[in-house]
């Protein structure tokens, strides 16, 4: 078997064989392809596209490339989240509780953010000696002590794909929706939980920007994890505009606590509710009708709130900062933005927001790049709310005062302003799972 009639295959738009794409990945992995090949085939596949049974195999190589997580330990329905990525989603720090008080299990392996999207490793390793290296035994034990653990990947689960994302992001192939899934689902298989939600972000701050878009990497993502025997569905969410007032680490940590005391945002508090109803359906915890009323009781009787303190003292946090004033870090300065005009706010590129307080210090343009945890924005108005000019639209916080102009000239650049207030969009668009799409 040659890479080269591979690539011939795939360029005349032939669906390659489950031992080819076995073939293929495997010597990628062991450097037996070399990098001009591949690059060759996955531009290939961007223009021909895949099957569905090529990308379900391409998904199984890769989840097959390296160290396979074994949760069968653990008793009960393991059950994992994962989001495709936006600005202010802190939705992990809020479900992964609400659902580990309801009576599932959630040991999981979460990511540190790059480019305009946060990671929930980053927020958080703001909380003051919380670990995110655990080994398996201590891994194993917090979760059985708590019901939950939230730990960074480990070094070898799926080499293809680290090898395959450095390819794509240097070859202009990132956009590809079966690589995309594939990517996704190899992790979240290797991960070895029993179900998985997927949050499949919409709109300027997620990669995915169109609806339908969106909702054809969820239906394949789903497709592939079912026919990979794991109970699998996914929501669409909206991220036209950042998810709560706060973008940076500990302000996201901040924000997460809030939504757990029943103090959060409207449309933080609507998607976090949404997401832990699913995972408790997904794992047989409640029907679809009584979940979100489980969901929202584990938040009014402080259960949830508990497990995440339980969770953070387990990995060797200061769980009393979680809620103590000055216990997370915090900016040493601070700028408010005045709003630049009268009017109400008609739109907001929430990529462009993630991107003010990347340059604030919250997150990487680099994965070297250092993290100022206290870094960040916090949006006083958001789209669909009136402003005067002059009043506080957001406020930038930072280590150095030097960083502001430059953030404060991005910030404004996301917000559009009319008198007219704008139609609002739904938080959660569709549900996807093996029935299909349905817009809610």
């Amino acid at each position: 078997m040659r890479m080269y009639d591979l690539i011939e295959k795939k360029k005349r738009g032939e669906e390659l064989a489950e031992p080819e794409i076995q073939f293929m990945v495997g010597g990628y992995v062991r450097d037996e392809i070399p990098d001009y090949q591949m690059a060759a085939m996955l531009m290939a596949i961007c223009f021909q596209g895949m099957t569905p049974r090529e990308t379900a195999w391409m998904t199984l190589a890769m989840e097959h490339s390296g160290e396979m997580v074994d949760l069968s330990p653990l008793a009960g329905c393991k059950v994992d989240k994962h989001s495709t990525g936006g600005v202010g989603d802190k939705t992990t720090l809020v479900v992964a509780p609400i659902a580990a008080a309801c009576g599932a299990v959630v040991a999981k392996m979460s990511g540190r953010g790059l480019g305009h999207t946060g990671g929930t490793i980053d927020k958080l390793e703001a909380i003051p000696g919380f670990r995110t290296s655990l080994g398996r035994e201590e891994f194993f034990q917090v979760v059985k002590e708590t019901g939950l653990s939230i730990i960074g990947q480990t070094g070898n689960l799926v080499p293809a794909d680290k090898k395959l994302y450095a390819l794509r992001d240097v070859t202009a192939t990132v956009d590809c929706v079966p690589l995309i899934a594939s990517s996704i689902m190899s992790k979240k298989l290797a991960a070895g939980s029993d179900a998985i939600l997927l949050d499949v972000k919409t709109g300027s701050g997620a990669f995915m920007k169109g609806t339908e878009e969106a909702a054809e990497l969820a239906r394949q993502m789903v497709d592939i994890g079912i026919a990979a025997g794991r109970k699998v569905a996914a929501l669409i969410t909206e991220m036209d505009v950042p998810l709560g007032h706060m973008v940076g680490n500990a302000l996201e940590v901040q924000e997460a606590v809030a939504v757990l005391k029943g103090e959060g945002p409207d449309d933080l508090t609507d998607v976090c509710l949404s997401l832990a109803a699913e995972m408790l359906v997904l794992c047989g915890r409640a029907k679809r009708e009584e979940a979100r009323t489980l969901a929202r009781q584990a938040v009014a009787d402080g259960s949830a709130l508990a497990r995440l303190k339980a969770m953070v003292k387990a990995q060797g946090g200061e769980p009393e900062a979680l809620e103590r004033l000055g216990g997370l870090p915090q900016a040493a300065c601070r700028r408010e933005v005045p709003a630049p005009e009268t009017g109400y706010i008609t739109a907001m590129d929430a990529e462009q927001i993630g991107l003010a307080s990347v340059l604030l210090g919250a997150g990487r343009s680099r994965k070297e790049d250092a993290l100022d945890y206290g870094a960040g924005v916090e949006l006083c108005r958001k789209t669909g709310e009136a402003v005067e000019k002059g009043e506080v639209l957001a406020v930038l916080y930072a280590g150095d005062p030097a960083l502001f102009p430059e953030a404060e000239q991005k910030l404004l650049s996301a917000y559009s302003f009319g008198a007219q207030k704008p139609e609002m969009k739904k938080h959660v668009l569709a549900r996807v799972d093996e029935t299909g799409v349905t817009w809610l």
